[in-house]
């Protein structure tokens, strides 16, 4: 008799926990999939952050490489100009 009522007590639990456990599929499945489109979007992001990395140290090293001739040659200009 003890086991009945153990079964008795137990069903409703049971359909509970299916119920909740159904509820918490549908959230994770919502939950994964909008995981899946952030880790998507992290992926593609990284491509366009190096691009743009690459064309900033481009520039720079075009700006350096301006500044170095263009002091240089101003010194030298000033240097001709004392001459004269």
């Amino acid at each position: 008799m003890g086991k009945k009522d153990a079964c008795a007590a137990r069903l409703p639990v049971e359909q509970y926990r299916k119920q909740i456990g159904k509820q918490d599929y549908k959230k994770t499945k919502s939950a994964l999939r909008a995981t899946r489109l952030k880790a998507e979007a992290k992926r593609n992001a990284p491509g366009i952050r190096d691009a743009v990395l690459v064309i900033v140290a481009v520039l720079a090293f075009l700006l350096s490489v301006y500044a170095f001739f263009y002091l240089n040659l101003s010194t030298e200009i000033d240097l001709d100009v004392d001459v004269d």
